[in-house]
């Protein structure tokens, strides 16, 4: 059982060459929390959860659904996960394990993988040129091939993550506040003028934030966006913006780049 949460499309990736190598069942979280959240694990099964970091944190999504979760197992299960990030994940697994011993789940194995790039709402931050961005990904392919095989192999107690310097304070100081007070859809807006009306952001949206109102999309302002920017990503125009600041920013979603520097 793989639960995987994803904006731009590179965790979806690596989940669903998980599920592929691994023969699990793939379940998206934003999907799940709409239901019970309540999960048999068959003797043998093994549990996974893959998602981005969000300014070194796990995304407030994904704490939600192991808040909300509870699973029942006969035998002990081994549970692994995989942090995508553009460069390092500070301590956002020590943050995800806490959420996971309110549930008793032990981790057995933890990675993070590195992945092109897609946040680009701060001034030092931007997609990566191309070579960079297929480099990444052939890194990728190689590595998930290792973890794949170690987690069928059921390995454990391996540690495998790039926390960068400073991890405690990239994850309680800076993402702290990141997380707390720039995790909005306020600065979202489009621009009529270039909008076709395509639909797109509402339909890749993963938690189904977009509304199309005239012709033209809207943020419901509930606080559920988790500033994934898949919205903005996705928009073939380039007519979704978040604040000043992306309109001379690239573009980026798995399996497609739209570099504007």
């Amino acid at each position: 059982m793989i639960f995987y949460f994803s904006g731009t499309g590179n965790t979806r990736w690596v989940a669903e060459e998980l599920a592929k190598k691994t023969g699990e069942k793939l379940l998206c979280i934003p999907d799940e929390l709409k239901g019970e959240c309540s999960y048999f694990l068959q003797e043998g099964e093994r549990l996974g959860f893959c998602f981005p970091v969000h300014g070194w944190q796990p995304p407030r999504i994904v704490k939600d659904f192991i808040n909300k979760v509870t699973f029942s197992f006969k035998s002990p299960i081994y549970i692994y996960t995989i942090l995508t990030c553009g460069d390092n994940i500070g301590q956002a697994l020590e943050l995800f394990k806490k959420e996971l011993d309110k549930k008793r789940l032990q981790i057995s194995s933890a990675y993070s993988l590195i992945m092109p790039e897609s946040y680009v709402c701060l001034p030092f931050m931007y997609t990566d040129a191309p070579e960079n961005e297929l480099n990444k990904i052939h890194k990728a392919t190689i590595e998930l091939t290792r973890i794949a095989n170690e987690i069928i192999s059921r390995e454990s107690g391996i540690v495998r993550i790039n926390t960068g310097k400073f991890p405690w304070i990239l994850s309680h100081v800076i993402g702290a506040y990141f997380n707390a007070f720039m995790i909005s859809d306020k600065k979202f807006f489009v621009e009529e003028n270039i909008c076709i009306h395509c639909r797109k952001c509402e339909k890749t949206c993963p938690i189904g934030n977009i509304f199309i109102k005239n012709g033209l999309p809207h943020w419901h302002h509930n606080n559920i966006c988790t500033n994934c920017l898949s919205c903005y990503h996705h928009c073939p125009k380039h007519a979704i913006n978040y604040g000043k600041i992306t309109r001379k920013r690239g573009q980026y979603f798995f399996g497609h780049t739209i570099n504007n520097h």
